[in-house]
């Protein structure tokens, strides 16, 4: 079961914006990442909780951002309410998409699960419902992903597959790399690892 930080920043000025303190573990039916965000000073930034079943859908995720709360699955596409801070009010929404994005890690490792792209396959088109902070506004976006390389690196517990990605925005054009390790995310724009105590999970 890995554990570790991530360490947010702002892609473009590098302003730090938060930290998220996860653990994650695949399991008989899926995978599992739970995380807590801290802001620089320490202060409670909110928490993601996201679970995949054994082909990379969502079927339960709980994020929690500025007094904001959003609980979404897989159903007809993708489903989900928002809930605003007072909690008085709560808004569903749906979206023929396949999964949910946002700035957490752990929505890359979910996408990559979902797509399970080898070296040969071609680039991919996924639709995805992004979460955007701070207020977990709903925002859907169309991505192409393809692995372009992959590679063993030696370790003390043997030797340590690294996929690196090539995820462009359909809609600007924009492309970046994103390096997963498992269900570890090494680096990618906005987000570094900074602690890790176990090594990432394989799945099968």
């Amino acid at each position: 079961m890995p554990r570790g930080r991530y360490s947010l920043h702002d892609p473009h000025d590098h302003t730090p914006l938060t930290e998220e303190h996860f653990q994650c573990a695949p399991g008989p039916s899926g995978w599992r990442y739970v995380s807590q965000l801290t802001g620089p000073g320490g202060a409670h930034r909110g928490s993601v909780d996201l679970a995949l079943d054994d082909l990379g859908r969502p079927i339960r995720l709980e994020l929690h951002a500025g007094g904001w709360q959003v609980r979404g699955a897989a159903l007809d596409g993708v489903t989900w309410v928002r809930t605003d801070p007072a909690g008085l009010e709560a808004t569903e929404g749906n979206v023929p998409a396949h999964a949910f994005t946002g700035t957490s890690p752990a929505f890359l490792v979910a996408t990559a699960r979902l797509l399970r792209l080898t070296p040969s396959s071609s680039a991919i088109r996924v639709r995805l419902v992004a979460l955007t902070d701070p207020v977990l506004a709903p925002r859907t976006v169309d991505q192409s992903w393809a692995l372009i390389d992959r590679e063993a690196h030696a370790t003390d517990n043997g030797p340590l597959l690294v996929d690196e990605y090539q995820v462009t925005d359909l809609d600007t054009g924009e492309r970046h790399a994103v390096h997963i390790a498992g269900d570890v995310v090494l680096s990618a724009p906005g987000i570094e690892l900074e602690d890790l105590q176990t090594p990432p999970s394989t799945f099968p």
